[in-house]
């Protein structure tokens, strides 16, 4: 069935990675870094179902080809920065409904990726991947990547800094909320796009961005495996992180099945002397209430012209 997902992760020279290497793994090109030397070529790749880059409305009829041409748009992008801490590009990956057919899914990206674009500004480099042929993979993994530029497009590059990399200090004296509002935002968005893309196929399943606690479902999150462990067992290796986090997950579902099974423990049955005891303590009780009220005072007579009025 359809399953939440959204996270957010970010590209560059904070955490030594590239988005011109992120963006030819994704679709699966071969693109050469300029600023690195480095060819990276993810050619090869079988599972790239769609790809195509998105830019803010305002300049869908105008000539784009820099933002257009994969390559050259993330090279802008990395010569663009020069502190030595830039955050270079910005990830949304999201859990497509496997419910929904190819073309349902592209519209479905294809929508929410324009909306995004034209609240920030940014160039979306939009990828839909297939689940892939491998044991252990899951075939409803269907999933797409929009890998957003850190700042806003103009005509001929990228201008200045979209308000997402503004700190809360920026936001503040420029009337908006902290950054935090802004995936809460984006994560309420997608899952509202998928439900109505779901109800659009005449499909009865919905996707829901909150908590489980906020649903009203009582049971333990699913634990997420860091890609690196999961990678190696993929291949075969042993991963020690992967193996640590089920364990503990399953301490915690053990945990919680436990609590739920001590709360449904019925009464232990009260024997016989316990039953004396107890009418025995409510009767002195009620005799002692009744010698504590006070009497009742006596009714007044009934006059003959109350009974005539």
């Amino acid at each position: 069935m359809a399953v939440y997902f959204l996270n957010l992760k970010t590209f560059g020279r904070a955490n030594n990675s590239s988005a011109v290497s992120a963006a030819a793994y994704r679709a699966g090109e071969r693109i050469h870094d300029e600023r690195s030397g480095r060819t990276y070529d993810h050619s090869e790749r079988q599972d790239v179902m769609h790809k195509e880059i998105v830019v803010p409305s305002p300049f869908s009829s105008a000539e784009l080809s820099w933002a257009h041409d994969r390559a050259t748009l993330w090279n802008t992008a990395e010569h663009a920065e020069t502190r030595k801490n830039a955050r270079v590009a910005r990830e949304y990956l999201v859990a497509l409904p496997v419910e929904l057919n190819s073309e349902q899914q592209v519209a479905l990206t294809r929508g929410f990726a324009h909306e995004l674009s034209d609240r920030y500004g940014f160039a979306l480099d939009v990828t839909i991947h297939a689940p892939r042929d491998y044991p252990g993979s899951d075939p409803r993994n269907f999933h797409a990547h929009l890998l957003a530029t850190t700042r806003e497009v103009e005509l001929d590059g990228l201008g200045p800094k979209t308000r997402l990399e503004w700190d809360d200090a920026r936001r503040r004296a420029s009337g908006l909320g902290p950054a935090v509002g802004e995936l809460l935002h984006v994560r309420y968005r997608w899952a509202e796009a998928a439900n109505e893309a779901l109800q659009q196929a005449h499909l009865g399943v919905r996707i829901d961005h909150r908590t489980l606690r906020a649903q009203g479902i009582d049971r333990e999150p699913y634990p997420y495996i860091p890609r690196v462990a999961f990678e190696m067992e993929r291949h075969g290796y042993r991963s020690f992180q992967a193996e640590r986090i089920r364990e503990e997950y399953q301490a915690r579902v053990a945990a919680r099945d436990k609590e739920h099974r001590q709360s449904a423990v019925p009464e232990k049955p009260k024997d016989l002397e316990q039953i004396r005891r107890e009418a025995r303590e409510n009767w002195l009780r009620m005799r002692e209430g009744r010698t504590k009220s006070p009497q009742p005072a006596a009714p007044d007579r009934c006059r003959d012209d109350d009974l005539t009025r």
